[in-house]
């Protein structure tokens, strides 16, 4: 059999000396440069734009929910980490524009691998991921959000669902943005029903805390902690 030759001329003299060298000279020209890691969490980086952390479900400029209980993100998602339930509005009760809306929303971040298939698949852009990143608990039962964990926080303005819809619109001028604030027979409904509701503009407005869920309120509170431990050197 004939023995292999490399084609590669090889190389000789002080070029031979110096080929190790040669081999490590990307990590030798590193060792001198100003170090980029992170100091995570003494320091945070803003991520780009569009980065995709966690989930938020939208509202409409009068409050009421995007989500209308289709169940397509869950279908789209792979891992199986969506779960929703749809249920019908009334009269009385009306989250969503149209005839359903989504009573029981859950994802379980133990399983989502953010890949964002769930946002393409909702019709209604009532599902959108954030900036947020930091989702890290004690518990298993704590990384499974539920539907209060990730609406939206309501806007100056808004009125908290339920209530009627803009008197003379469908869901179709929903969508088309056409909606851009309550009227005044949705804030006399939610006046006559809950008289003490504070999103009201005599209201008294609802804080920070109680714009979150337990479980998201939860979170929020261990990432403090982490961020506090930290900071101590």
């Amino acid at each position: 059999m004939p023995q292999y030759e490399s084609l590669i001329p090889k190389a000789s003299g002080v070029r031979a000396l110096l080929a190790p060298v040669g081999g490590f000279g990307v990590t030798l020209s590193n060792m001198f440069r100003k170090t980029v890691t992170e100091q995570y969490p003494r320091e945070t980086v803003p991520t780009k734009p569009r980065y995709h952390g966690r989930h938020q479900l939208n509202r409409y400029a009068d409050g009421l929910e995007k989500c209308i209980g289709c169940e397509l993100c869950a279908w789209a998602c792979p891992a199986d980490a969506i779960y929703v339930e749809a249920s019908d509005n009334t009269p009385d009760a009306q989250f969503s524009p149209g005839e359903r809306f989504g009573s029981v929303y859950q994802i379980n971040y133990l399983r989502c691998i953010f890949c964002g298939l769930c946002i393409e698949a909702c019709p209604t852009r009532a599902l959108t991921m954030t900036n947020e990143f930091e989702l890290a608990g004690p518990t298993r039962a704590g990384m499974i959000y539920e539907k209060d964990d990730l609406l939206a926080p309501l806007r100056d303005g808004m009125l908290a669902a339920p209530h009627p819809m803009v008197e003379g619109t469908t869901d179709t001028e929903y969508y088309r943005g056409e909606v851009t604030g309550p009227t005044d027979a949705q804030r006399a409904w939610v006046r006559e029903h809950r008289p003490d509701d504070p999103t009201l503009p005599e209201g008294a407005g609802l804080t920070a805390a109680e714009q979150v869920g337990p479980t998201a309120a939860v979170m929020a509170e261990h990432v403090a902690g982490a961020h506090r431990q930290g900071g101590v050197r």
